[in-house]
């Protein structure tokens, strides 16, 4: 095949294998979150619902503890073993995770030993997840310097497709299940099915070819100890640049419960709109992507996080005050479209900060700080919020405040030279 040829079929391969195996993990990764009503009844069976409820959705925060650990463990392994062996580590640990969530046994069965299993299982899925970012997006990025926008915007879009995934699945056993049975056991079969595809997300992972650019490199010697002593400013802003999408993400995530506990809706139509959002995003997120390489990354970014921080109060207004299934695709769709523009632009953006040697543990540890801070805990945080100050207008205010954090890194991030 002549090099051109190859050079021109080459990303493609590399996106949607790279895609599917992230569509995958994440979707491990945020079913919990999806299920959280029914895990707390089976986990954490306190007498007050909503009690056994938030330490659910705090056990789905655990996981984000650990990411920051894995961000700096694989992180460092990645930039110097390379991206390839990097990514079959995430999908494999994020594999035990699951297989650990689906097959445990209930508090009613072996007590205080069910929920510590949860809590193990989310730990490993944390240290994954707190590789994949990195690895993927800069496999992603260090295809073709010209288009890093678009091959770079496939992270996102493959965590949208994740959105789909689960929301299809959450929409089909709401469907042909009822609640008892959701509760009882219906709830396991999500991740029973991510244990079923696990081996061939890493069979597609092991095919991989390394990345041009990082076979090209000198390798540093400390990837860990150069990041901290000479990018300490680009951590920070890579962090800040975050913030939006992630809150946005995890808020979207924690919206069927929030609609179901909060609002009265039934949950097939918290699942039906997150389904039609995910589908959106899909298809936007890499189309901001490839105009981010023609027109800037920092003008889709502004404009979207610029939408987001004056809108989402408005907006998540009329969902409660007209709660019916109109007022929540609208919300969804309005909010899952601005951070689909947004995060088209940000593997990229995150991606120039920092230079090869370094660049996967950059992005790891800058992203899982981020979503850490805002973005794992932002259903429990939504959930404290709605219960200490009783206004169901909770998310809109966490929403708007992510947005103005973000809007102040794209400041900086513009004199740090990014475009």
């Amino acid at each position: 095949m002549p090099p051109e040829l190859k050079f021109r079929h080459q990303p493609w391969r590399t996106i949607i294998a790279i895609s599917f195996g992230n569509a995958l993990e994440w979707f491990d990764f945020v079913i919990f979150g999806y299920f959280a009503v029914a895990i707390s009844k089976q986990f954490f069976p306190v007498s007050d619902p909503a009690s056994a409820l938030m330490l659910s959705l705090a056990t789905f925060g655990v996981a984000f503890i650990m990411r920051p650990l894995g961000a700096v463990v694989i992180g460092h392994y990645a930039d110097r073993h390379g991206r390839k062996p990097a990514l079959a580590l995430t999908i494999s640990l994020m594999t035990v995770g699951t297989a650990l969530t689906a097959f445990a046994p209930t508090y009613h069965s072996v007590g205080l030993l069910a929920p510590l299993i949860v809590v193990v299982a989310r730990i490993v899925q944390g240290l994954s997840a707190g590789g994949e970012f990195g690895s993927a997006t800069t496999l992603l990025a260090e295809q073709d310097p010209r288009s890093r926008g678009f091959t770079g915007s496939w992270q996102f879009a493959s965590q949208a497709l994740t959105l789909v995934l689960a929301t299809s699945v959450g929409a089909i056993l709401s469907a042909v299940l009822d609640v008892e049975q959701i509760n009882a056991w219906g709830w396991r079969l999500p991740f029973i099915f991510g244990i079923l595809i696990g081996p061939i997300a890493i069979y597609i992972r092991n095919r991989l070819p390394e990345s041009g650019e990082f076979k090209s490199i000198q390798i540093s010697s400390s990837p860990a100890r150069e990041i901290v002593s000479k990018f300490k400013s680009k951590l920070l802003i890579a962090s800040g640049l975050v913030t939006i999408a992630t809150a946005a993400v995890y808020t979207l995530v924690f919206m069927p419960t929030f609609c179901v506990e909060y609002l009265g809706y039934p949950l097939a139509d918290g699942f039906l709109t997150s389904l039609i959002t995910g589908v959106l995003q899909v298809v936007l997120i890499p189309i901001a992507g490839a105009l981010s390489d023609k027109f800037g990354r920092l003008l889709l970014a502004g404009g979207a996080s610029l939408v987001i921080l004056v809108t989402a109060i408005p907006m998540l207004a009329r969902v409660t005050s007209a709660p019916t299934f109109g007022s929540l695709l609208l919300f969804q769709l309005w909010i899952g479209a601005s951070v689909a523009i947004y995060a088209g632009t940000l593997p990229a953006m995150m991606s120039e900060l920092f230079p090869a040697e370094v660049r996967t543990i950059g992005l790891s540890v800058s992203y899982s700080i981020a979503v850490t801070v805002f973005g794992g805990f932002a259903p429990f945080i939504n959930g404290l919020l709605i219960k200490l100050s009783g206004s169901n207008l909770a998310p809109g205010f966490y929403l708007s405040a992510a947005a103005l954090i973000s809007l102040v890194a794209l400041v900086a991030a513009r004199r740090a030279g990014l475009k």
